[in-house]
């Protein structure tokens, strides 16, 4: 019998470097994020469209993207931004949240940016970033994963099987690893880059629910001649809107709910798990 593998933590370099080889050569990696996990691959069209069949997914489904968190304002363009909107005000936003911990942002894709990574709306090619935040180790993997594909960004995706596939009214993301892992055992090259104490990781963040993130639309402010102007909350994850709201507001934002997000992301229960 084979010994078990030893497991991989997103904290020790050199986890980290395998899980990124191993992201480079196709491989599909579950990497701790802020407090749960995502799954994060290669952004070329065939592997996106492997891992929506992985999940149950309509195989074409549009995907977003995460990099390190320096990287992230690279990924849109600026120049698309609604002259209503400074753009001083979106970074300074984006700044506040993202340094605070997960969050996502739609805005203006950066024309280089892949048709199966981006969705058109009110005419604009737009794509979600979806980041875990400042201050989390998984950014030192984003970055070594960069330098292996070449790449300047990552496909993302929540760590969870589609409802699609299972018949369930909502499949929230995986915040532990061991259960994630068992939903796809069928791919063979999972890798998972793990939490090295998910509950120390949890208490890391204790303004955020164990769920896929937040995710505020910039591309097309509400109102046309509403002040100050509004932002739209495309779904309502892990931060509560009315921290979104306490951020955005001294920038002279306002922040709301989209009529698909009045319901907000539950959280994945396990049995016998203490949240």
């Amino acid at each position: 019998m084979d010994a078990p593998t030893p497991p991989l933590y997103i904290d020790r370099p050199e986890d980290v470097a395998v899980a990124a080889r191993a992201l480079a050569g196709g491989a599909v990696v579950a990497v701790a994020f802020a407090n749960f996990y995502a799954i994060v691959t290669r952004p070329d069209a065939a592997t996106v469209r492997r891992v929506n069949l992985a999940k149950g997914r309509p195989v074409h489904q549009i995907g977003s993207i995460t990099t390190a968190i320096g990287r992230i304002p690279g990924m849109y363009d600026w120049t698309r931004i609604s002259p209503r909107l400074p753009v001083g005000r979106v970074r300074a936003l984006m700044d506040a949240l993202y340094g605070a911990g997960p969050f996502g942002f739609r805005g203006p894709a950066a024309e280089r940016l892949p048709e199966h990574l981006v969705s058109v709306d009110q005419g604009l090619r737009t794509t979600q970033v979806i980041a875990p935040g400042l201050t989390c180790p998984s950014n030192a993997f984003f970055e070594r994963a960069l330098a292996e594909t070449g790449s300047d960004h990552l496909y993302i995706t929540s760590a969870n099987r589609s409802r699609h596939l299972t018949g369930a009214a909502e499949e929230p993301a995986h915040w532990k690893a061991g259960a994630l892992t068992a939903d796809f055992a069928h791919l063979d090259d999972l890798v998972v880059l793990s939490h090295r104490d998910e509950a120390a990781a949890r208490a890391a963040y204790p303004g955020y629910l164990t769920t896929s993130v937040t995710l505020l639309s910039f591309h097309a402010p509400e109102g046309e001649l509403e002040e100050p102007p509004v932002l739209t909350v495309d779904r309502h994850g892990s931060l509560h809107l009315d921290e979104v709201r306490r951020a955005a507001a001294p920038l002279g934002l306002q922040v709301r709910l989209a009529g698909s997000a009045r319901q907000r992301l539950q959280i994945r229960e396990y049995a016998g798990a203490l949240v």
